[in-house]
């Protein structure tokens, strides 16, 4: 049985209501698990608390209630669990090449100095950026930008990567690939990944399971596995069928709520 990586309990998330004094509620009993080695998405409307979700995992936001655990990869000796984030923006330093910025990210884990040029090469030849050590993050095409910033996510080899929408400010064109890219990455990285996305296509076609959200506030009100075998192609029946089948479902839970 694989073991878990990421454990939330009944977590709930408040946050002071603009004038009032009062509280609102943005996140409301939300309960998942993310099995090692698993891609587990997150997909729900713009502004329902997604990212919200994403960064009290990674310890940025604090939350009111509930529980929630990240656990080391088992057969390591690490007391606590790293996290990777790949942001919707690349968060590049651009005064810095491609290899400091990922060697800027080595260091703040405290990751001993003679692994650096190994965890670097192996990671940028993983992502398809091999050579590019020395280049400046503005001589990058926004695609190159997202693969360092993911590069520099798995360089400190983490127990789970977060990523909140990281191909959403992408050309369709271009997301599309990295879409493809990024299952041959993880493949060869064997990452467990907590994704956000409010794109219910592209959830379907990266995903083993997923959560759905809906908002005001926000509950988990479904949970999807994807049993379509790996690898994916974009365009196969069977995740149009599931994404067909769970738009229906999204617009029927949203309407219920009164969403507009």
């Amino acid at each position: 049985m694989a073991s878990t990586v990421v454990s939330v309990n009944n977590l709930t998330k408040k946050f002071p209501a603009p004038g009032s004094g009062e509280e609102f509620t943005v996140l409301d009993s939300i309960s998942l698990d993310v099995e090692a080695g698993n891609f587990a998405s997150i997909v729900g409307p713009s502004g329902c608390g997604k990212s919200t979700l994403l960064n009290i995992i990674a310890g940025i936001e604090t939350h009111e209630s509930g529980s929630l655990k990240v656990f080391p990869k088992a057969g390591t000796s690490n007391s606590a669990a790293h996290i990777g984030y790949v942001f919707q923006s690349p968060r590049l330093l651009n005064w810095l090449t491609v290899k400091d910025n990922i060697q800027f990210a080595l260091e703040a884990q405290n990751i001993p100095r003679e692994r650096w040029h190994e965890l670097v090469t192996k990671y940028l030849e993983m992502v398809g950026l091999g050579g590019q050590e020395r280049n400046y993050p503005l001589n990058l095409s926004g695609g190159m930008q997202q693969r360092v910033a993911i590069t520099r996510a798995l360089a400190i080899e983490p127990d789970v990567l977060l990523m909140d929408e990281p191909f959403s400010h992408l050309d369709e064109i271009t997301a599309r690939k990295m879409r493809l890219d990024l299952m041959e990455i993880l493949q060869r990285a064997k990452t467990t990944i907590l994704f956000v996305t409010h794109d219910l296509r592209e959830a379907v076609f990266l995903s083993d399971q997923i959560y759905m959200m809906n908002t005001k506030p926000a509950r988990i009100f479904k949970r999807v596995r994807i049993d379509v075998p790996r690898p994916r192609k974009p365009e196969d029946p069977r995740l149009f069928d599931l994404e067909k089948d769970l738009v229906r479902e999204f617009f029927s839970e949203l309407e219920a709520q009164g969403y507009k």
